[in-house]
C-alpha cells in the first residue's frame, strides 16, 4: 500500500475494506518466507501480546522445548494481496518474533537487521541498499510438475517474440507496485529464460522486506502462468547463474565520503561472511564464470570483479557487491554488510588498489595475487569456523544454525 499506517488505522482498514484474512509473515533462519493466517476477529490480539507459533518445525528455530514463539506484526509493512479476491481481501504484514516473555527471539534476522541500522544510525551512518535478483522461467510438464526447460531461448536484453517472458515481467512489475514495491527496471538476461528485475533503492529493512515480497511474487505470478521461478544459483549447467547483485552506498551527514573505507571494510570480510551469502553447494558453482566473481577485488570497469561500481554521479553513487545469490537471507546478508561497512570506518581501512582488468582471463600469476572467495559450502563453513568476525555481529544461535 506504500503508505506507514498505524494500528488503530488497520484495524479500521480490516473493518471497512472487507478484508477477511492477514497473513503474520515472518522468514526462517535461511530466508525463506512462512506466514500463520489469521481472521480479522484476532487481530486486535495480534498487536497486543502477538499470536503463537509452534517454532519446532521451522529450520534453525531450535527443538521441542520452549518451543512456543509470538509473532507480532508491523503495522507499516500491510500490504493487499492483488491476486487474492477483492471480495474477502487478503493482506499480509511482516512479523517481529519474541519468546512468551516478550524478549526478543534471537534467529529473528529481520529484528536483528532492525537493531543493526539503529547501530550505524547511532554512529551517524546510514545505508541504503538495491538488490538485482536473477531467476529462470521453466515450464512445467502435463502434471504441473518444474521441468528444466526454459520457457524461451532469448538472450541479454532479447526483445518479443524471442523474449517470451516480456509479459510475466510485466505482470510482475505491477503486482509489485500495487504491494508497495517499486520496480526501476526489468529485462531478459544472458541465460536462455533467465529474467532480471530491479527495484528502487530503500533503507535496509525495506529493502530486505522487498527481497521476500519479490520472490513470494515472482513464485506466485510465475503459477499463474503455467511456468516454475527458479531462483536457485546455477540452474543450467554450462549457463549463467543466478545472482543477486546488491548495490549499497553509505552517508554519514557532513563526513567526508565513506564508502571507500565501507567497501574497504566488505573486502576485509567478506570471505567469512560467505557462507551467509552463497548457502547451497550449488552457489559455489557459479562462481568464476559468466559474470559472477572468485576472486576479492574491486574495479569500476567489469564485471569479473566481486565489488563493482557503476558510472553514476551524485545520489546515485553506489557500489555493487555481486557475489551473493537469491537464495541467501536478505535480512542477514545487509546485516554483515552494515558491520562490515561499519569495521572499516572505525579501523580508517583503505581500498586496496583496484583490480582494472578482466580476471576470467588473467594469468595465473595474476589471479594468484588476490584471495579467493571459498570454493565450496564446506570450505566457506571453515572459512566462517575460523573467523572472529562473526561472532562480534551475529547471535551465536545463527552462527550455530549455518555451521550445521
Amino acid at each position: 500500500m506504500g503508505i506507514k499506517y498505524s494500528k488503530d488505522e488497520i484495524m479500521q482498514y480490516v473493518a471497512e475494506e472487507d478484508v477477511k484474512f492477514i497473513r503474520m509473515a515472518f522468514c526462517d533462519i535461511y530466508g525463506r518466507q512462512k506466514n500463520i493466517s489469521i481472521m480479522p476477529q484476532e487481530l486486535d490480539r495480534a498487536f497486543e501480546y502477538g499470536i503463537a507459533i509452534d517454532a519446532s518445525a521451522v529450520p534453525g528455530f531450535g527443538g521441542e522445548t520452549h518451543s512456543d514463539l509470538l509473532l507480532h506484526p508491523d503495522p507499516s509493512t500491510i500490504s493487499v494481496l492483488p491476486w487474492r479476491p477483492e471480495h474477502g481481501r487478503v493482506v499480509r504484514m511482516y512479523c517481529g518474533i519474541t519468546h512468551p516473555d516478550g524478549t526478543v527471539f534471537e534467529s529473528d534476522t529481520r529484528t536483528l537487521l532492525k537493531k543493526t541500522a539503529e547501530e550505524a544510525a547511532k554512529s551517524g551512518v546510514s545505508f541504503a541498499f538495491g538488490p538485482e535478483m536473477e531467476f529462470y522461467l521453466f515450464k512445467r510438464d502435463e502434471n504441473g510438475e518444474p521441468t528444466d526447460i526454459p520457457y524461451d531461448r532469448a538472450g541479454y536484453m532479447d526483445i518479443a517474440p524471442e523474449d517470451k517472458g516480456e509479459n510475466v515481467r510485466r505482470e510482475i512489475c505491477l503486482t509489485l507496485e500495487q504491494m508497495g514495491v517499486t520496480p526501476e527496471s526489468s529485462h531478459h538476461e544472458e541465460g536462455p529464460g533467465q529474467n532480471e528485475i530491479d527495484f528502487r533503492y530503500s533503507d535496509p529493512l525495506k529493502a530486505a522486506d522487498d527481497c521476500l515480497t519479490f520472490r513470494a511474487v515472482v513464485n506466485t505470478i510465475a503459477a499463474r502462468n503455467g511456468l516454475y521461478a527458479d531462483f536457485s544459483p546455477k540452474p543450467l549447467e554450462g549457463q549463467p547463474g543466478n545472482g543477486m547483485h546488491i548495490n549499497f552506498s553509505a552517508r554519514g551527514g557532513e563526513r567526508k565520503d565513506l564508502m571507500p573505507a565501507v567497501i574497504a571494510g566488505i573486502l576485509q570480510h567478506v570471505r567469512e561472511m560467505t557462507l551467509f551469502l552463497n548457502t547451497t553447494e550449488n552457489s559455489y558453482r557459479r562462481f568464476g564464470s559468466k559474470k559472477a566473481p572468485r576472486y576479492v577485488s574491486w574495479s569500476h570497469e567489469n564485471r569479473s570483479q566481486l565489488i563493482r561500481i557503476p558510472a553514476a554521479r551524485g545520489s546515485y553513487r553506489r557500489a555493487e557487491l555481486r557475489s551473493p545469490d537469491p537464495l541467501c537471507n536478505p535480512y542477514l546478508a545487509f546485516s554483515l554488510m552494515i558491520y562490515a561497512g561499519l569495521d572499516g570506518i572505525k579501523r580508517g581501512l583503505t581500498l586496496p588498489p583496484a583490480a582494472d582488468i578482466n580476471l576470467y582471463t588473467a594469468p595465473q600469476e595474476v589471479t594468484g595475487r588476490f584471495a579467493a572467495l571459498p570454493e565450496s559450502l564446506e570450505a566457506a563453513r571453515d572459512v566462517a569456523q575460523k573467523g572472529e568476525f562473526l561472532r562480534t555481529c551475529l547471535p551465536e544461535s545463527v552462527i550455530k544454525s549455518y555451521l550445521g
